[in-house]
Formats: C-alpha cells, sequence, structure tokens
C-alpha cells in the first residue's frame, strides 16, 4: 500500500538533536507515514544514529549525499519519497504528535488546500510561543510567515520543480512558498501548536550576513518578478525594503525626514540628510 506521508529530515551535523526529531516523527497518531533521513555529507554520527531508528522501524529510510545544502537534501529525500503528501522536517526541530493526522484530514476534507500548516513554538535557548502573522498572499510577498515544516502534495513539488539549489545560504523556503501559492492557492492553519523549533546559538539564518541576504532577496524578486510586482506595484524593491525598515524600527518610519532618507537610499544609494 502506497505511504500517505513521506517526512523528510535533512541532517548535516546534528546528530545530537536527531534522536529528539526521529522520536516525534515515531510518536505520530498518523500511522502511514515513511521517514527519509538524508544525511548531507555529516562529519559526526548522524549515519549511526539514522540506522538506530532504521533498525527499530523500517518506516525510517537512511541516505546519504555529498555535502550539497539543504536545498539539494530536500529534494534527493522527496524524489525518493512514496507519498501523496510531503512533510519536510529538519533534524534539530520536532513536531507535536496529533500534527500529521489533523493535516491530512484537512487535505481530505478540502480538495483546493495546497498547503497545510500550524501554531509553532520555539525551544531550546529559547522557550516561547513563536508568533507569526496569520497568512495572506499580500504578507507572503513582504516576509516569510510560513516555517519549512507545512505539509503539500508531491506532485506540487514536481511541478514547481523542487527547492532551488541555487539558494544555498537561506530563505529558500520562503522561495519555495511563493512558487507553490503565488496564484492565491488556498491555505489552511491548524489552530494548534504542531511544530517546535529550536533556538540555538549557531544556525544557518544567524551566520547570514547582511550583503548576503540582500543578495538572496534579489534573487528571489528577479525570479518571482511577476509575483512581486503583481503585489508592491513597479517598485517593488522600495516597498520590500520599507516593510523590513518598518518592522526594524517603526517609530524612525514616522518621521518625514526619515522616510525621505529612506526613500533616497532606495533610489540612490545616499543620505539625503547628514546624520
Amino acid at each position: 500500500m502506497k505511504t500517505i506521508v513521506s517526512i523528510i529530515v535533512p541532517c548535516y551535523n546534528q546528530a545530537m538533536y536527531l534522536d529528539e526529531c526521529l522520536l516525534s516523527v515515531w510518536n505520530q497518531t498518523f500511522s502511514d507515514w515513511e521517514c527519509i533521513i538524508v544525511n548531507d555529507g555529516s562529519q559526526d554520527n548522524t549515519a549511526l544514529v539514522a540506522e538506530e531508528w532504521v533498525i527499530k522501524d523500517s518506516r525510517f529510510k537512511y541516505l546519504y549525499i555529498e555535502n550539497s545544502g539543504v536545498s539539494v537534501a530536500r529534494n534527493y529525500g522527496i524524489q525518493t519519497a512514496s507519498g501523496e503528501y510531503i512533510l519536510p522536517l529538519d533534524a534539530d526541530d520536532k513536531i507535536a504528535k496529533e500534527y500529521i493526522e489533523l493535516a491530512i484530514n484537512k487535505f481530505i476534507e478540502d480538495n483546493e488546500i495546497k498547503l497545510v500548516y500550524c501554531n509553532a513554538k520555539k525551544f531550546g535557548d529559547v522557550n516561547e510561543e513563536w508568533k507569526l502573522k496569520d497568512f495572506s498572499i499580500q504578507e507572503l510577498a513582504s516576509d516569510n510567515i510560513i516555517f519549512c515544516s507545512a505539509l503539500y502534495r508531491k506532485h506540487d513539488w514536481e511541478r514547481i520543480g523542487g527547492y532551488d539549489v541555487n539558494m544555498i545560504m537561506g530563505i529558500e523556503d520562503w522561495e519555495f512558498w511563493i512558487a507553490l501559492l503565488k496564484n492565491n492557492e488556498k491555505v489552511y492553519k491548524l489552530d494548534i501548536f504542531g511544530f517546535y523549533y529550536r533556538i540555538k546559538q549557531s544556525s544557518r539564518q544567524k551566520n547570514l550576513n547582511k550583503k548576503d541576504k540582500q543578495d538572496l532577496i534579489n534573487y528571489l524578486n528577479i525570479k518571482h518578478a511577476d509575483f512581486f510586482v503583481k503585489h508592491f506595484g513597479t517598485f517593488s524593491e522600495l516597498a520590500f525594503q520599507n516593510v523590513q525598515l518598518k518592522r526594524r524600527d517603526y517609530t524612525k518610519l514616522k518621521s518625514k525626514k526619515e522616510a525621505i532618507k529612506v526613500v533616497m537610499h532606495a533610489f540612490f544609494g545616499v543620505n539625503y540628510f547628514k546624520s
């Protein structure tokens, strides 16, 4: 019988967290799943940890690739997956035991739904609710408001062409959600805390410097120019910068002088007023 859900767990030097992640998969109330662990060229004992789970439960599968980045690792896992639905799960995160069951029920209830996700909490170095804005396509154009561990259909991954392997440094999730949902597709957010995002001292996101992040955003804007123009008009880059600045320092943007500085910097790359 065909597996309904394939959980894809890329792992790069995260063996110390992998047990906790896979235990959350094993504890699912929904049983028709496979979990594909993709060792992305780790230099720790990822292979040993993964193999213990493969022995424990045949629904766990283990793959190895040379280190290529999370997009390649996810795509490789999904390519081999037999499930109708896909759930990416990073090796240092975890999911609540009812998450998959409730998500699949929603897909069954409404065939038009393209993506199901849930409320989230941070854990590890920080323990608190992760307060993300409610989904709207306009909000998605402004920022990534969906974490990586949401469920979608494998045939949509095939239609999109998978995760963009050029986005090695980050925000590949955001690009994928835009590609999946840009035509105003239906999204459902479960009213449960189903995803737990580990906060730790060092992470790929934290290590991303401003220049690299801007390069990624520029690449995103070019690849999905139609999407950003639709929501921001021809001045999409300026609008995007304004949204980010508002979130970082809303009070400054209330000043007319500071607002003019933002505009002048966006168009000419210089400060109109001296500090």
